[in-house]
């Protein structure tokens, strides 16, 4: 079994986070400069770049730069660092762009193996000394047990540094925020930071057990892959404070309009003695982090040898978090359709009962279906619309295809799914073909859909399973939309009513453009595969659109 659970660590309690806090708290770092852990492989990177060898690098934060020489680029973008001379400006390459940037904004890769290849490739033509001290470097680097050296020694520095940041946010700025009751309000607050307290005790017992795990001696021999194992469940609370951040963007954007907003929280940087970089900045690392996740330990997976102790747990470690990083992002797509949702409702004229939001998030399925219901096995002509906990359906104006009129819905959390086969059904008496059922669980009512072709009646079986399914996933981790977030869809629909002239009043429906192109839109989470400064956009104050919804013509919806 690869994973053994060996004790069981309360999270939750302030006086263990204290304790754990107090444990860490010598292993905290400055911001500024580089740090202790990474030295010798700092000395060596730079003796490489000395040597005049190709080093690369990551950016670490925005460079917005309007100056001719120096190099612009976006947290995230790999960059060649081809001068190291100046301890505070280093000379670059971006593709075919060159210039100066300033050192404090990237992180040197840990492990150099394009710089070794290109140095015994120098070697093999003649170009390189093969005594010289940069190969000598680069032959040290390419041992493995260095190399993995390497990355562990960067997680667990990182993990310091991660925790400094988290303490400076919640001790600098938001227990600063709380004695200014005057300026933010409890709910402002909530939307601003989210959970990030929540995060900075997950984390602090996180880094502790990492510390347990640690071979300080031969780092190369650290286990570290049953700590992610262990806490796998705890990183779900990430998944709030990512979703939540797009609506802390907008909320900061606000107040920074106010010269007052912009000093209290300058003033509260100051001090707490923190780097120069803006509060946005600082809420943006818990996203970034979780996203580094998978990078991390693919790294540390591809230099650990089969053989090695930590290998099955790293593997599996780093399937869990591919897995979390996943889902945080699905669900993060899902909050962006919200005001899609809201919209969608305001177009149906008639509407009756609770908003589709207050239980649903989802758009899974849709499309016209004949419906026959008892006891009365009368038979119509419905759209339906499969959301997560409801099944709504809307009647086709007979004139205009395009008008939707609300006619009922079915509690999705009360009926279970039956499969029936072409021929005569006995609860209603008739010659039924690509049918099925949905029957309630408590008072044995029976509803009949049919369909003109069996691949759609496969179609509505795969989405009425997967709804079940997300449903069951939103359960065990605790997905909601929050009430701030309903607010926000509201007000999003009352704008683009408002822009377009239209009041929803229900009499008659709105006019949207079609959805602008999925392949222009932009990504919120780090995927494999997906290039790394997609990551960083968030920090835009922007809603952006989801592919999902590429699907509708229109959103006064449907027309065929």
């Amino acid at each position: 079994m690869i994973l053994s659970v060996k004790r069981q660590v309360e999270r939750n309690s302030l006086g263990q986070a204290a304790s754990a806090e107090r444990e860490v708290s010598e292993l905290t770092v400055q911001t500024k400069g580089h740090r202790p852990e990474t030295l010798t492989h700092f000395s060596l990177s730079i003796d490489l770049i000395t040597g005049g060898y190709i080093v690369s690098a990551e950016a670490a934060w925005d460079h917005v730069t309007m100056a001719d020489r120096e190099l612009a680029f976006k947290a995230g973008d790999v960059i060649k660092v081809l001068d190291a001379s100046n301890k505070d400006w280093w000379w670059g390459q971006i593709d075919d762009e060159e210039g100066w940037f300033p050192a404090s904004f990237v992180r040197l890769w840990v492990n150099q193996e394009d710089t070794v290849d290109e140095a015994s490739s120098e070697v093999q033509n003649g170009h390189l000394d093969p005594n010289s001290d940069c190969l000598c470097l680069g032959r040290s680097i390419q041992n493995r047990d260095q190399m993995r050296a390497n990355v562990i020694n960067e997680i667990m520095s990182t993990e310091r540094h991660y925790i400094k940041h988290l303490k400076d946010i919640c001790e600098g700025y938001l227990r600063q925020c709380r004695k200014r009751r005057d300026m933010f309000s409890d709910e402002q607050l909530r939307v601003i930071f989210g959970n990030i307290e929540d995060i900075y005790r997950f984390q602090m017992g996180f880094v502790r057990d990492l510390e347990k795990q640690y071979n300080k001696e031969d780092p190369h021999l650290s286990e570290i892959g049953p700590c992610f194992l262990e806490h796998q469940d705890g990183f779900w609370i990430y998944s709030e404070y990512c979703n939540n951040h797009l609506d802390a963007c907008m909320e900061l954007s606000k107040l920074m309009k106010d010269g007052r907003y912009q000093h209290f929280f300058e003033a509260c940087r100051l001090l707490q003695q923190m780097i120069d970089i803006a509060i946005d900045g600082f809420l943006l690392t818990p996203v970034q982090k979780i996203c580094k996740y998978p990078l991390q330990l693919a790294e540390l997976l591809k230099y650990t040898a089969q053989e090695h102790s930590d290998y099955r747990y790293v593997a599996a470690a780093l399937a869990v978090m591919r897995n979390v990083t996943q889902q945080i992002n699905e669900r993060k797509r899902r909050l962006e359709n919200i005001d899609k949702i809201a919209q969608w409702q305001a177009s149906v004229l008639d509407w009756e009962g609770d908003d589709v939001l207050d239980r649903s998030s989802e758009l899974i399925y849709s499309g016209e279906m004949t419906w026959i219901y008892q006891p009365y096995g009368r038979n119509q002509q419905r759209m339906f619309f499969l959301f997560d906990h409801q099944l709504v359906m809307c009647k086709k104006d007979l004139i205009r295809r395009d008008i939707l009129y609300y006619k009922c819905r079915l509690d999705m959390d009360r009926y279970e799914l039956m499969e029936i086969e072409d021929g005569k059904d006995d609860d209603f008496n008739i010659s039924a073909k690509n049918a099925f059922k949905l029957r309630n669980k408590e008072t044995e009512e029976v509803h009949l859909f049919c369909v003109k072709k069996p691949e759609e009646k496969q179609r509505w079986l795969r989405a009425t399973r997967e709804e079940r399914r997300m449903v069951q996933e939103d359960e065990k981790i605790g997905f909601e939309i929050s009430e701030y977030q309903k607010r926000q869809a509201a007000m999003t629909v009352r704008k683009v009513s408002k822009q377009k002239g239209v009041n929803y009043t229900r009499s008659m429906p709105p006019s949207y453009p079609a959805p602008p192109d999925p392949l222009q839109q932009r990504n919120f989470m780090l995927a494999d595969g997906i290039p790394h400064q997609s990551m960083y956009e968030l920090t835009e104050p922007k809603r952006s659109q989801s592919p999902f919804w590429q699907n509708f013509s229109r959103l006064t919806p449907f027309k065929k």
